[in-house]
């Protein structure tokens, strides 16, 4: 199935007082110069998706300055039948969702409903930042097409939360101890899953990368991605009952899938300390790639593909490799910002596909070409 997002309406949203575009069902530019609100659209997209931002997880900080609430409105052809999603955050309330007019109880019934893959600078957290940057990125892509992997993540954190205020009142009694059995129990009931399905996730995700690699990169060089958990050493009920008295005195839990990790390796060699810029970047288009025939083929349903600043400091034969990759009829709407128009269309050229290209500058948006 594929799917697209036919109208965009933004209110108070960034730098935009409002704005209504009408899109391409295929490729939609926007070009202008750094700092005018290119990457904020993509923004209020993800947002449509995903429920969140790509850039700031603190919902009020998009609301347009002085402004008391920011609305994100999109009109998506699914099945041949108009879906419009409302975004409504305001200062001091909760964010609010709703899918043709009705309320959503809960975001995560709507996670999945939207396919989307967003490849941007943002993306070099997962190779320079910690492990828990991974593993949202692992949660967020398994999370779009298994919702009960969702459901175990959410309630594992919860349970989490609940165990490490206990560790911290730091309380031995048999009350406690019991109390620290139940909770154990129950990081087992949901993370053993979790476990298992980012384990199945990484080896079905990576020779899929490894080929996205070999064609962006010309067959220069091996890359691999290798899931790390301590569910692969031990049993998770008996390392929590052996890590109990270790975690009493640290005051939190030491063992579980919250201390899961990914290794991005180029050759035999850490990525982060022996890849180059170009390598860095070559890998992580290789790996959203990846995770979009993935998702696509997991799901049966096209994802919606973001690509920020993608062909900025690549050489012309690694903008070309990526051009035949999008220009491949499975690929469904797209969405490209760069700050090069000259450079954006010299690229649509390359691309036999009906294409929207959108020039921001601070006073407003102007339909280019179509």
């Amino acid at each position: 199935m594929i799917m697209h997002l036919a109208k965009l309406s933004v209110i108070n949203f960034k730098n935009y007082a409002q704005a209504d575009l009408e899109l391409s069902a295929k490729i939609n530019c926007f070009v202008g110069e750094n700092g005018v609100g290119k990457t904020n659209l993509l923004d209020a997209i993800h947002y449509l998706a995903l429920c969140k931002s790509n850039l700031n997880p603190v919902d009020t900080q998009n609301i347009s300055y002085d402004a008391e609430f920011s609305v994100i409105q999109g009109v998506f052809d699914r099945k041949e039948k108009e879906e419009t999603i409302y975004c409504s955050i305001r200062r001091n309330k909760k964010k609010q969702f709703k899918r043709n007019q009705k309320d959503y109880k809960r975001l995560a019934e709507h996670i999945g409903l939207i396919p989307l893959v967003m490849i941007s600078p943002a993306d070099y957290i997962l190779i320079q930042g910690g492990s828990e940057e991974r593993r949202k990125w692992m949660n967020g892509v398994i999370g779009q097409y298994d919702r009960i992997y969702l459901e175990n993540m959410i309630s594992y954190n919860r349970i989490l939360t609940q165990r490490n205020k206990l560790l911290k009142e730091n309380n031995n009694s048999s009350a406690s101890r019991d109390v620290l059995e139940v909770l154990d129990a129950q990081l087992v009931q949901y993370g053993e899953p979790v476990y298992q399905a980012r384990r199945d996730f990484v080896d079905r995700l990576t020779p899929v990368f490894q080929r996205y690699y070999q064609h962006v990169s010309g067959n220069k060089e091996e890359v691999k991605l290798n899931y790390f958990s301590q569910l692969m050493e031990s049993d998770f009920e008996a390392a929590l009952r052996s890590s109990r008295q270790k975690d009493l005195i640290v005051q939190y839990t030491t063992t579980g899938i919250h201390k899961d990790d990914i290794s991005m390796d180029l050759g035999e060699h850490p990525l982060k300390k022996t890849g180059s810029q170009g390598q860095q970047k070559t890998y992580l288009v290789a790996l959203k790639l990846a995770e979009f025939e993935f998702m696509q083929e997991t799901m049966q349903n096209t994802p919606i593909l973001l690509l920020d600043d993608v062909f900025d400091k690549f050489d012309a034969f690694r903008v070309k490799q990526i051009i035949q990759l999008v220009a491949e009829n499975r690929f469904g709407q797209i969405f490209i910002t760069d700050t090069n128009e000259t450079r954006m269309m010299n690229i649509l050229k390359e691309i036999p596909a009906e294409h929207r290209v959108f020039k921001i500058t601070k006073e407003g948006i102007i339909l280019q070409h179509s």
